[in-house]
């Protein structure tokens, strides 16, 4: 069995959660999110606590119960707290603004770049180089962190680019010079 997937998740008190048909739709403070269930996979619910069970012991059936565990616990954390993601913009006239739905970036290309964002997903800019994003689907946001961040990668040599915020770039030395 595995570890993760044993473990029984609790639910918190403002959270309603329906489970018919292999689809789980969990409601909280913040929003609504549904999910389809592997068959291999079942749900039982009962005072306040999840339990997430595989129908055959088998090695795909032991990983599925890790991951849904994980996924459905994510999703009631997304519903009653959220998620958030920062991203650092680094690199001289590298900035980013936005506009309506669409985060529009200054990477030092010809033009700018649009990234229009998932639905909901929304994103504040703090001094033209810090983007936040937050949502209740934590795979819509890793998503899109990453959309944005795949626009321009920080590169090793100065650093420049899109980078999580704490991520660290491993660098390197320059060219050295011929004597």
């Amino acid at each position: 069995m595995s570890r993760v997937g044993k473990k029984p998740i609790t639910i918190p008190e403002k959270t309603k959660i329906t489970y018919k048909d292999r689809v789980i739709t969990i409601q909280g403070e913040k929003g609504l999110l549904t999910r389809s269930i592997n068959p291999m996979i079942d749900l039982k619910i009962k005072d306040g606590i999840i339990d997430v069970i595989m129908m055959k012991d088998t090695r795909i059936g032991r990983s599925l119960q890790g991951l849904t565990r994980s996924l459905v616990a994510n999703m009631i954390t997304g519903v009653n707290q959220g998620f958030e993601r920062a991203l650092e913009i680094s690199g001289i006239g590298y900035r980013a603004e936005l506009k309506g739905r669409t985060i529009v970036l200054n990477l030092g290309f010809s033009n700018p770049v649009n990234f229009e964002l998932p639905e909901g997903i929304s994103a504040a800019i703090d001094r033209n180089n810090m983007i936040t994003l937050s949502g209740i689907d934590k795979e819509k946001l890793g998503l899109a962190a990453a959309g944005i961040r795949q626009l321009r990668p920080p590169e090793p040599y100065k650093g420049k680019g899109i980078k999580y915020a704490g991520e660290r770039i491993k660098r390197k030395a320059g060219k050295t010079g011929v004597k």
